[in-house]
C-alpha cells in the first residue's frame, strides 16, 4: 500500500504594499486622496455603493511648485502636504495610482483647509 503524501498548501503571496506617492504635480496643482464615503445615513439606513455621494474633502499627498507669474517668479501654494481640505465636487481629474483612487486638482478648486 503506497502512502500518499499530503499536499502542503502554499501561502498566497502577500500583495505589495501601497507605493509611496512619487507624483510631482506641475504648477499650482495638487494630488488629493478623497476621504472614505459614509456607509450609513444619520437615520441608520445602509447605503449601497451606487447611492454613495463622493466626499468633497480629502488629504493633500503632493503639490506642485506654484503658479508661474508673468515676471517669471512662482507664487507659493497656500496648502501643504498633509493638509485636510474641502474642494469643489466634480472638479479635477480622477486617476488610479497603485490601488489608490486619487484626484488631481488645481489650487483654485480648493475651498478651505480643515484645521
Amino acid at each position: 500500500m503506497a502512502k500518499k503524501k499530503a499536499a502542503k498548501k502554499k501561502a498566497a503571496p502577500k500583495a505589495p504594499a501601497t507605493p509611496e506617492i512619487t507624483l510631482q504635480p506641475l504648477g499650482d496643482r495638487v494630488v488629493v486622496e478623497r476621504d472614505v464615503a459614509e456607509d450609513v445615513t444619520a437615520g441608520g439606513i445602509l447605503l449601497p455603493e451606487t447611492a454613495k455621494k463622493k466626499p468633497s474633502r480629502g488629504t493633500i499627498l503632493s503639490k506642485g511648485e506654484g503658479r508661474m507669474l508673468s515676471d517669471g517668479s512662482r507664487k507659493e501654494l497656500q496648502v501643504a502636504v498633509g493638509d485636510k481640505v474641502y474642494f469643489l465636487n466634480y472638479r479635477g481629474e480622477s486617476f488610479k495610482f497603485g490601488d489608490r483612487e486619487l484626484l488631481l486638482l488645481s489650487e483654485q478648486d480648493i475651498l478651505a483647509i480643515i484645521e
